[in-house]
């Protein structure tokens, strides 16, 4: 992609509390192929990246190099990584491995299996352009602002709102820059675009659709397998 250097963080150190079970939610199969594997094949598949940092629980490390990255041929991967206590120093470890030469970095999560390459591809042409980017889907919903006794203050106009999804991609030298002043600041940010927007710089959205869920829940395991499906016959 006009030689571009381009690596891709896979945040993957999460507990996955919300799902329950014994298995990481990141390790559980969707017709057959674990979730964390489908997520990296998608960035492995794409000609656009070179290499891939993957970061996960300091006690699945082993588990996730022989069973995902061996067993599925996942070649472009570089380092695993220990994550830290928030995703946000997950991320900040993923960015001080990752090869400096890199041009632009993508984030992603490790449990969004469904991301299609054209996306990949798109995001990077307009974070070339524009710095820093997040793939996101338009809003279906109506939605409410409240107050605290979930009283309704406001309603924003929703062709304005947008639900933000990953990859985030950025120019690797602001995302390190929005990284550092974070660490210095002790802010934590609920996404990695949200430290660069602290820092002055403006963040463009990047539409991508509805297929790129986040596996959270166990009902997501259902969306998932009919995504599988639909992609499967496509």
């Amino acid at each position: 992609m006009n030689n571009l250097k381009c690596g891709a963080i896979i945040v993957a150190a999460g507990k996955g509390k919300r799902m329950g079970g014994n298995i990481l939610k990141q390790y559980i199969s969707i017709d057959g192929i674990p979730i964390l594997a489908r997520t990296l094949l998608c960035f492995q598949n794409s000609k656009s990246i070179d290499n891939i940092v993957v970061v996960t629980g300091k006690n699945e490390i082993d588990f996730c190099e022989k069973e995902i990255i061996e067993k599925f041929n996942i070649t472009k991967v570089s380092y695993v990584i220990e994550g830290g206590e928030e995703r946000q120093e997950s991320v900040f470890k993923g960015l001080s491995v990752l090869d400096k030469n890199t041009d632009i970095v993508l984030v992603h999560d490790g449990v969004r299996p469904f991301v299609k390459e054209k996306y990949i591809d798109k995001i990077i042409t307009d974070t070339s352009k524009f710095g820093s980017c997040v793939l996101g889907v338009r809003i279906k919903d109506t939605i409410k602002i409240c107050d605290n006794e979930n009283i309704v203050e406001s309603t924003p106009k929703r062709e304005y709102l947008w639900a933000a999804q990953t990859p985030q991609a950025f120019q690797y030298n602001l995302i390190m820059k929005a990284h550092k002043k974070a660490v210095e600041d002790n802010f934590i940010g609920t996404d990695d675009s949200m430290l660069v927007e602290r820092i002055g710089y403006k963040v463009k959205i990047t539409e991508g659709d509805y297929d790129n869920i986040k596996i959270t829940t166990s009902e997501d395991l259902i969306f998932g397998e009919a995504i599988v499906k639909k992609l499967n016959k496509a």
